[in-house]
Order: C-alpha cells, then structure tokens, then sequence
C-alpha cells in the first residue's frame, strides 16, 4: 500500500519536480491530476474573483484571488498530511484514499464562492443558496467531476460530502477537522495571505511551521489537536484572527462598503437570474448589478462602489457592546429585512426633523449578523501528564477572545449615510431616540 508521504503531490513537497510559486515566496507542488482540476473552466473562474472583495476599498493592494487562496490552502493540507503521517494513531485511521480525498478537497473547497459571496450570503434572502451548496453543480457534472472520476478515481460525491455534510465516521471527522476547525488550513491560509495583501502585519504574527509541527488527534482519536509545544503558536492565531477582522474585515470603511453592496442587493434581487449571476467572473457581475440598478435607488450606491469616482457612505453612529451597550443589544443578530425595515423608518422620522426628504437607500444600517464566527477551541496534549485539555482551559488568551466575546467585541452596530446627509444627520440632538422610536415601531409591526 502506497503511504501518504509517497502520494505525488505530498511527495511534490520534497521532490519539487513541478511547482507553482504564490506569495509570499510559496512553491506549490503541481501533478498531472493536479493541473486537471486547476486548469478546468470552473476552477480558472476562481481567477477573476477577489479572495477580500470590497476590502480592496480601504486596503487598495488587497486583490489576490481566490484562486491563489485555493492553491494556498491546497499546499497547507499537503504540510498537514506530511506532518500527520508520522503519526500511528492518525494514519490507522486515515488511508491513502482517504488523504487523496482531503488533497482534492482542500484545492476545490472554494469552488462554490461568487463574488462577493460572504456580505451576500450573510443577508440571508431564501433565494441565495450557501456556497457550499451552489459548488455542486460545479462537482457533480462538468469538467471537474469527469477529472476526479478518471484521474483521481474519486466520486465526486465523496468531496461535495465532506465540503458540505456533517461526517458521520471518524475518519471523515478528521479530514473535516483539517479543513474545517479552530486551526484548519483554509483559516491558516487566508489569515496570513490576506494579512499580507492587506498590507498590514497582523494576520502574520503567528508562527506556522511550529503550529503544523505540533498537529497530532485528539483523544477521542476524530479530529485535530495540538501538543504542548504548539500552544503558544494556537493562542497567537487566535489573536491574529482577533486583530484582522477588527482592523481589516470589520474595518468600519469596509462594512461602509459591505452595507452599501448588501442594501443594493437586496433590492435588485428579484429582477436578477441568480443562478447565471453567481456563476460570473466579479466584472461581470458588477457589470449585471450596474445594468439592473438603472433607474432605482441601487444605482447611488452601486455607482458609489465601483462607478468612476469612488464614495463609500459615511458613518454617523456607531454602537458596540461597551458603546451604547443597549442600542447595540436590540440591534445586533437581527434578521436583514428586519434592519431594512427599521433604517426605513429611521429615514422618515429623519426626513420629519431635517424638513427634507431622506431617501430610504441614503442611510443604512450595518449590524453583526444573525450567524457568529465559529468559536475557537481545540484539545492541547501534555504527553508528560499523559492528558488533553480543551485550549481555553490553559490559556487566558484563548478564553477571552475566542469565545462568544470575539463577535461582541469585534462586530458594531454603524449607521451610514450619504456623503451629502452626514452633516445634517449627525447634528441632531436626538439621533438615537429616533433610532429607538425606529426600533420600537419595527417590532410593533
């Protein structure tokens, strides 16, 4: 039986017979199989879509793709098995087969992502699939299924499973783990590409050659863990992520961004054909929103966002939870259209006071959505105590960041407007008793 390490793309790592470079300074082991899947139509698409969308708005070197990222994330699931390998427990458990099928995963885990995807999704319409879901039509049929049935000898169906469906075996719970858990490789990659691209040092400050050197199973023997000797490396990934969604993601200049596309959105998604939109490159789908936002309150804002002269909203208030401690509570996690009907009534009490017309789509309402980030908790092996214990338990760090208080303390509640608005807007005297009435009259509705 073939052992992972003499898999070629594993063995690749060593060999370096066929590479591919990424940033920064990355070589890439390519196959034959490999290029099968990358140089399909499908894959290539990947190409033209921004890994950080709207970011690049405020950190205008933030471009790369997400096609980089999927190569990125492909190499780290190599220095997983690599790593994994050395282990008896880890490779009971896990075959050839099964590492060939976390390989082929790891590299088209993001096949499902339009452009755009996350703020998209995140609004929550019953029209807009998850983009694990939408990456099956991409998998099942087409190109790159045909690619993983003769030259990988994989049913498709195997990687829509382990990208998309709760792994009901150990096994499978170990590749999932890998891809996705508190230290996968898809998190491990884009915390440090994007930190990169961004051009800001903190998604790097976290050491990953001992974080991968430290990789063994948990104690139940379904899923990753760290020894002792990775613990500090987890805890500075932990805070890398900390300090890159509040200085990158949650950016306010980026949510200005992100509440612009999302109202836009959700008021042109009836005319769209949502099906053919998600599977377009992010020029053309820019060019379809542009086409459709003629003559609606879309366009100010889609003009705003990609037309000639860039003008993001600006924010007037801001609310957190050690800021207006209970604005932020009736406000955060709160259902999109729900947000969409309260900023309406916010714009007409506004437009009462100022004795001028507030267009509903000139003030906007961006709040953490109903969904929180994953919390972060993975076991740490004392091989001298003969034990496990969960991360939050040894380590302060872990326990104040990583849990229900990342989201609160990283995600506020904004309210933007129009450029034109701010002065008026923010000179009122009594902006958040008009929220509050907004609020109060929303949930009598």
């Amino acid at each position: 039986m073939v052992a992972i390490r003499e898999i070629p793309e594993v063995a690749g790592l060593e060999n370096r017979s066929s590479l591919v470079r990424i940033p920064p300074e990355l070589d890439v082991p390519l196959t034959p199989r490999v290029r099968g899947l990358i140089d399909s139509q499908e894959f290539r698409r990947l190409s033209k879509i921004s890994q950080l969308g709207l970011v690049s708005l405020v950190y205008p070197a933030a471009i790369h793709t997400r096609f980089e990222h999927s190569l990125g994330v492909y190499r780290l699931a190599l220095l997983y098995l690599q790593r994994l390998s050395y282990d008896p427990r880890f490779t009971a458990a896990v075959g050839t087969a099964d590492a060939e099928l976390l390989i082929a995963a790891a590299l088209l885990h993001d096949l499902g992502h339009w452009p755009f995807c996350h703020p998209i999704e995140d609004i929550r319409l019953p029209s807009v699939p998850r983009h694990e879901l939408f990456a099956n039509s991409f998998l099942l049929e087409g190109e790159i299924a045909d690619v993983l049935r003769d030259e990988w000898h994989i049913n498709p169906r195997d990687v829509v499973a382990l990208l998309s469906e709760k792994p009901r075996d150990p096994t499978r719970r170990i590749l999932s783990s890998i891809l996705s858990g508190p230290i996968d490789c898809d998190k491990m990659d884009y915390l440090a590409r994007d930190s990169l691209h961004a051009g800001v040092p903190y998604g790097r400050n976290f050491d990953t050659g001992r974080l991968i050197g430290s990789l063994c199973l948990n104690e139940r023997g379904d899923g990753l863990a760290i020894s002792e000797k990775g613990k500090t490396a987890a805890e500075m990934m932990v805070f890398a992520r900390y300090v890159m969604f509040s200085e990158v993601y949650w950016h306010h200049g980026v949510r200005s961004a992100t509440a612009m596309l999302q109202r836009a959105f959700y008021m042109l998604c009836g005319s769209l054909d949502l099906d053919s939109l998600f599977r377009f490159s992010e020029a053309a789908l820019i060019r379809e929103l542009s086409e459709a936002a003629v003559g609606t309150g879309a366009a100010e804002l889609i003009d705003g966002l990609f037309g000639p002269h860039r003008r993001l909203y600006k924010r007037v208030a801001q609310f957190s939870y050690f800021e207006q401690r209970e604005v932020y509570d009736r406000l955060a996690r709160r259902p999109y259209d729900w947000l969409v009907a309260c900023i309406e009534r916010l714009a007409d009490l506004a437009s009462a006071v100022l004795r001028r017309r507030v267009a509903p789509h000139e003030i906007l309402l961006d709040a953490p959505p109903v969904a929180r980030e994953v919390e972060f908790n993975i076991d740490v092996h004392f091989p001298k105590e003969g034990r496990y214990r969960p991360l939050r338990d040894v380590s302060p760090v872990v326990r104040t960041l990583a849990l229900e208080q990342f989201d609160d303390y990283v995600k506020r509640v904004r309210i933007f407007a129009h450029p034109r608005l701010v002065e008026e807007l923010s000179g009122l005297k009594d902006l958040i008793g008009l929220l509050s009435e907004a609020i109060d009259q929303t949930d009598r509705k």
